[in-house]
């Protein structure tokens, strides 16, 4: 499918799943999806979120955001989520990177959640009202452990190396992918390139492979997630995001930010 096709299954309202910057940041994305600008999105960031979560949220298309940190990484804050976030303008679930994983296993396996401790006697537990404390029921004496519920997203989107013609994505060692694609209900993968040799055929690939079973559609994206890097492809380009940065410090500057790149 095109990568247009794939911001057409982001509806009003989506649960919407991406991934750390350094784990195939679906930026080719990020340009129809503005231009198709769905509303009220509830963002989830795994384990954090970066540049994608901060473009969507100073469009206006955010309603929520659920997460352990917005980003931009060496190039600082993230200034229309920091604006936002601010005034108020979205809700903010504080969540920790254990907790976001957790939410995606207990998904994956048809749990209605999953228990961590680490959490009690945090802030950020006392600000989630849906995480509940219980004793264990496996003890016979006082041992409270945390409750965090399934975190299923409706769609899941990430950029990976490659594909092959059968649907089965090459994702390495990211198995933070392979976990947002278990637990969402369907799953979109912009690639770099499409590959004739069916990847689970080749013992040097298949462990690293998500398999077709759990991937919706795919597109190809040369240099989908720059300026993003994307392992054993390219680099980041640390100066594109500081110039992000800069100019997104003020609404003007953002909206002339995206006149010039999503344009």
């Amino acid at each position: 499918m095109s990568v247009d096709g794939i911001a057409a299954q982001i509806a009003d309202g989506c649960r919407l799943a991406l991934p750390v910057d350094y784990a195939g940041v679906p930026m080719a994305l990020m340009r129809p999806l503005l231009r198709r600008a769905p509303r009220g999105l509830a963002l989830v960031g795994v384990p954090t979120a970066g540049l994608p979560f901060d473009l969507l949220i100073g469009a206006g298309l955010v309603h929520s955001v659920e997460t352990s940190a917005v980003t931009l990484g060496e190039a600082g804050g993230a200034p229309c989520f920091m604006r936002a976030i601010s005034r108020g303008q979205i809700v903010m679930k504080d969540s920790t990177c254990p907790a976001i994983h957790a939410g995606l296993m207990a998904a994956q396996k048809g749990a209605p959640f999953t228990s961590m401790r680490g959490l009690i006697g945090t802030d950020v537990l006392r600000h989630r009202n849906d995480w509940k404390v219980i004793q264990n029921p496996c003890s016979e004496t006082p041992d409270p452990v945390v409750v965090i519920p399934a975190l299923h997203p409706d769609v899941a989107v990430f950029h990976a190396p490659m594909a092959d013609r059968e649907g089965n994505v090459w994702i390495g060692r990211r198995r933070e992918l392979a976990a947002m694609a278990y637990a969402s209900k369907r799953t979109f993968v912009t690639v770099e390139r499409v590959v004739e040799q069916r990847l689970l055929d080749d013992e040097k690939t298949a462990a690293g492979v998500l398999p077709a079973l759990y991937v919706n559609g795919i597109a190809q994206a040369e240099r989908g997630a720059y300026p993003y890097g994307l392992w054993g492809e390219y680099p980041t380009d640390i100066e594109a995001l500081q110039r992000y940065a800069r100019m997104a410090r003020s609404e003007e500057g953002f909206r002339q930010w995206l006149a010039e790149e999503m344009a």
